[in-house]
């Protein structure tokens, strides 16, 4: 699985998504609901980050509504 900045992934009862990817690092927040945008900014190194969502899932993208 490869990361992308925008992904979001369900750990338990709270939301991950990917806000910057960086080579080495990356910047996440997180939230309990995907309909507000209040939650917690957190830095992290990729490794440390592959580590916190190894045991959670990956939220599928919205399907693109355009017409």
């Amino acid at each position: 699985m490869k990361l992308r900045q925008g992904q979001i992934w369900k750990l338990d009862e709270q939301y991950i998504r990917i806000v910057v990817l960086e080579r080495l690092a990356v910047e996440y927040k997180t939230t309990k609901s995907l309909l507000t945008r209040e939650g917690t900014h957190h830095h992290a190194t990729k490794k440390e980050f592959c580590s916190l969502i190894k045991k959670a899932t990956l939220v599928p993208p919205a399907p693109n509504l355009s017409l």
